[in-house]
């Protein structure tokens, strides 16, 4: 290769290098909501991109960097944490199911793992015995988890399973 090849492609690279680094984006706009995927530039996340509200409106552009083509409020999934999830007791143990049988709602728009903890109680209410899981819930769905009881002994004992209702992201 001539040494202007050489500097051809070194200057090639430079510039998509300092694009990179720069935020310049191709294919994405910035607002509008029309996912048209015209545009481009560079994305700040300071940028004023609503002149028809003579300046009062301020779009963090989060949609650009992480390309949502909607325009809408985008973001990142991987560094939002979801909020605790819902939980119901579906079955109690028993001596043939040592294991009491709960459902983990996550009606958070990102995936989570979540903690649950169940009590096992005697029929005076007493604690016997507790157990905790975590369990990985997608987005907006449910996800049935067996809880068992690790003091088997304890289990013709049990008459009543006690949690929270909800469960705080692991």
């Amino acid at each position: 290769m001539t040494s202007r090849g050489k500097t051809l492609r070194l200057a090639a690279v430079s510039t998509l290098v300092v694009l990179a680094l720069t935020g310049f984006s191709t294919g994405r706009g910035h607002g509008g909501g029309s996912g048209d995927g015209g545009g481009g530039g560079c994305s700040s996340s300071s940028q004023n991109h609503d002149s028809s509200s003579g300046g009062s409106h301020r779009d963090y552009d989060y949609d650009d960097d992480y390309g949502s083509g909607s325009g809408g409020s985008g973001g990142t999934e991987a560094s939002m944490s979801p909020d605790a999830a819902t939980v119901t007791l579906v079955d109690c143990a028993s001596e043939e199911t040592p294991y009491a049988t709960v459902e983990v709602a996550n009606t958070d728009t990102v995936d989570g793992t979540f903690s649950v903890t169940v009590t096992f109680r005697d029929a005076a209410g007493e604690e016997l015995d507790s157990g905790t899981e975590e369990v990985f819930v997608p987005a907006g769905g449910t996800t049935p988890v067996r809880i068992p009881v690790n003091d088997t002994e304890s289990v013709p004992l049990i008459e009543e399973c006690a949690l929270d209702s909800y469960a705080p992201a692991a």
